[in-house]
């Protein structure tokens, strides 16, 4: 084959390369927002890990900070545009605060330097996120003509929001020490691979890495690759797929389909959301561990949990802790009677759910959760089930089903599109033969949502035997595996990547 024959397949797979597809490269286009299931990531990535393995090689870890932290200052550019500067001015705020606070002695400066942080991380939070839910409030209770702003929500805000405020309660808890200096700290609020989506990393767990030597072994690398190919597949594979070709499209018009698909759609988001957000999680776990950083797992299948309390400690794990260690604790946990424990119970997964987005509908899906789990404290405190593997079934099937139904109010557009798929549900009727025409028209969505629900429900003993095998594969066939899911994706992406759920928190 000659390099006229390479140069033909090239242009032929990939097409003709542009000045305009190259200067797409280098600036943020709001519609196209940088993600890990792209080639653009994919091709940035290997052409920044080689020189970060270079800079790992210096006697200092200054070189490797440096250029960290200017690549994800460029790849939150592309995620957010200027919006780069408001993680800039928050990260150099937060840094100064904590290290005042640090080294002050008389208690009532330090809380107030730790209460003027968390003022103003709530206060860039509450403006960009929460400025119009307010207006639209004030307005129709007391029939106001306040304007609307238009903001644009920077990407991730509320994740390393939380990130910068946990830096300071830790280092005002005596938990932590603050960084040596302040690109340590922003290294580490800006570490790229869980920036925009989490997992939420706790300053006391990953800054200490920071300063320790770099230790990639054997099994890091294959656990990295393993993550990022199964983060990929459930993103793509199984999210997309039945995103775009169902469930969006039933949640758009539930009235214009039956009580069967307004149900099977339920369970299509259920597994999606599922599948989107894990996936996402496994990817940046793993890039970060292919930096030699390990972060905290962030999903442990959690639909098979047998209690909404067990659900939230296998669900977005880095929230629900985040949320324990600094909200449900500050407001008293359990140490002031069961009364105030079960109001911060339900006060915490009622702010959860704000965080989750401007909008009543979050409000009402953390209140559900609250309510749930401050009702299941309460039959723990004065009843016993009977522990055996049918309780623990119908536990787990009860338990699925709450949360599924609370996803309705998750995923619906506004109150009115949840009710009405509610409704339609509830007058779902036992008719095989319609369920059967229906299985049969979305035959290949229902064997994708199939597929989602097997991988996720599978014994980890089928997991980790599939681990092994995978570690015992020279690494070029991994590379190639690697190489492989990221052309499948790429051939397949008939809409474009679709951007993470998440994105939107």
């Amino acid at each position: 084959m000659t390099i006229s024959d390479l140069q033909n397949w090239f242009f032929k797979t990939f097409g003709q390369i542009t000045f305009e597809q190259i200067e797409s490269w280098y600036t943020f286009n709001s519609k196209e927002p940088i993600l890990f299931n792209t080639a653009l990531f994919l091709g940035m990535f290997l052409f920044f890990y080689p020189i970060y393995i270079l800079t790992t090689k210096a006697k200092t870890h200054t070189f490797r900070n440096i250029y960290v932290f200017a690549f994800s200052l460029f790849f939150y550019y592309k995620s957010s545009g200027i919006y780069f500067c408001l993680l800039l001015f928050s990260g150099i705020v937060d840094y100064n605060l904590a290290k005042l606070l640090y080294e002050e002695v008389l208690e009532r400066y330090r809380k107030f330097y730790l209460v003027l942080s968390v003022v103003l991380n709530l206060c860039f939070l509450g403006y960009f996120k929460y400025t119009n839910f307010l207006t639209e409030n004030y307005n129709a209770i007391f029939d106001g003509s306040l304007p609307f702003h238009k903001i644009i929500l920077p990407v991730g805000i509320s994740f390393y929001t939380f990130q910068s405020m946990s830096y300071i309660i830790d280092i005002y808890r005596r938990e932590l020490k603050p960084t040596k200096n302040i690109l340590d700290y922003m290294f580490f609020v800006s570490f790229f691979p869980q920036l925009v989506a989490g997992p939420i990393v706790r300053a006391s767990e990953f800054i200490p890495q920071i300063y320790a030597k770099l230790n990639l072994s054997r099994e890091d690398v294959n656990r990295a690759l393993f993550l990022i190919i199964g983060g990929l597949i459930k993103k793509t594979f199984v999210s997309d797929y039945i995103s775009l070709n169902f469930v969006d499209r039933v949640f758009d018009a539930p009235n214009s389909y039956t009580a069967f698909e307004n149900l099977m759609a339920t369970y299509g988001y259920t597994i999606q959301i599922y599948c989107d957000f894990s996936g996402y999680s496994d990817m940046a776990i793993g890039i970060a561990l292919l930096m030699g950083f390990k972060l905290s797992v962030n999903f442990r299948t959690p639909y098979k949990s047998a209690s909404i309390t067990e659900f939230w400690r296998r669900w977005h794990i880095s929230l629900s802790t985040w949320l324990r260690d600094y909200l449900y604790i500050s407001l008293g946990g359990n140490r002031k009677g069961k009364i105030r424990m079960y109001f911060n119970l339900f006060m915490t997964m009622l702010l959860g759910g704000l965080w989750h987005g401007a909008s009543w509908k979050f409000v009402i899906w953390g209140t559900l959760h609250g309510f749930q789990l401050v009702v299941e404290r309460i039959f723990k405190d004065y009843f016993r089930l009977p522990k055996n593997k049918i309780t623990w079934f119908f536990s787990v099937l009860l338990t699925f089903h709450f949360v599924a139904f609370c996803w309705i109010f998750f995923r619906a557009r506004d109150f009115t599109t949840a009710f009405e798929v509610i409704n339609n549900i509830g007058k779902l009727e036992l008719k095989p033969d319609d369920w059967k025409t229906i299985i049969l028209g979305y035959q290949n969505v229902f064997l994708v949502m199939l597929i989602g629900y097997v991988w996720h429900f599978m014994p980890s003993k089928i997991m980790d035997f599939l681990k092994t095998i995978f570690d015992k594969m020279p690494i070029v066939i991994k590379a190639l595996i690697l190489a492989l899911t990221f052309w499948v994706v790429y051939a397949t992406a008939t809409s474009g990547p679709q951007p993470f759920i998440y994105f939107q928190f």
